[in-house]
């Protein structure tokens, strides 16, 4: 005699994103790496799983299955979090003992998302070097690199001379505090690299270093996206604040010559 009644399976895809047309293409290039989905059942938590994945659910009928995307919070693979920014997917199915349904989710950029980007697309570049600190330099570049999405791209080239690249966004933007905020960005480096936050306010300027993309082996490289929360570090800033994101990268192997590629920089934020 059984136990336990035979399961139904929920086998779930990778996730697809989607434009939202209310937006207009505001959304710039639609790269992504939701990575994971919060799942849950007639509004029940079932769990957060990587995608694709296929789980048993002791369930019988009719069925509302609801799919959150989840992405790797600042890079760290145990800090998961549902992504602010993105529709959650919604289906309804009816499970049946001993049979699986299938979902391939959609997923698409709310409608109240602010967003600043930064794309390579255009020849004035919101980015600029420190003419004090930097001694290499951004360019554009358009090398036909595997997975690379547009037209254009920016390139840090270091070594032994060019061995420092500090620079910041132009553009100061007014988030604020007490709302979701994070900053997206595609690389394609074998040298590390540090994103920060500059905050200027009436009482000065303040630079905090926040994230650091670990360098790729030059035989594996490739492009990756990364989701890093900005929040805490605008909560933390002086009233009346405006920000600017900062880049900073240092050789990593003197005598070497290394390089960095960044792509599709997005701050959002809610309204």
């Amino acid at each position: 005699m059984k136990n336990n009644p035979d399961p139904s399976w929920l086998e779930v895809n990778d996730w697809v994103l989607e434009s939202n047309i209310s937006l207009s293409g505001e959304e710039g290039e639609l790269t992504q790496n939701i990575s994971n989905a919060k799942v849950l059942v007639n509004n029940e938590l079932i769990g957060i799983f990587e995608t694709p994945f296929r789980i048993p659910l002791i369930l019988d009928g009719p069925a509302t299955v609801r799919l959150e995307p989840v992405v790797i919070n600042n890079g760290i693979s145990a800090t998961k979090k549902v992504y602010p920014f993105l529709d959650f997917y919604q289906e309804e199915t009816v499970l049946l003992q001993n049979e699986t349904v299938t979902i391939s989710p959609i997923t698409r950029y709310k409608s109240n998302v602010n967003f600043w980007i930064e794309d390579f697309e255009d020849i004035n570049i919101s980015i600029e070097n420190d003419p004090n600190t930097s001694v290499a330099n951004l360019q554009l570049s358009n090398e036909n690199l595997n997975d690379f999405n547009g037209n254009y791209y920016g390139k840090i080239i270091l070594n032994d001379t060019d061995s420092t690249w500090v620079a910041y966004t132009t553009d100061q933007l007014s988030i604020p505090k007490g709302v979701p905020s994070f900053l997206e960005i595609d690389y394609y480096n074998i040298n590390d690299l540090y994103q920060g936050i500059i905050s200027l306010s009436p009482s000065g300027q303040q630079n905090n270093v926040n994230i650091r993309m670990n360098a790729q082996n030059p035989e594996s490289v490739t492009w990756k996206k990364i989701y890093i929360e900005l929040n805490e570090l605008i909560t933390a800033s002086p009233n009346e604040s405006t920000f600017l994101q900062s880049f900073v990268a240092n050789l990593d192997e003197e005598l070497s010559t290394r390089f960095i590629h960044i792509d599709n920089i997005k701050v959002l934020w809610l309204q």
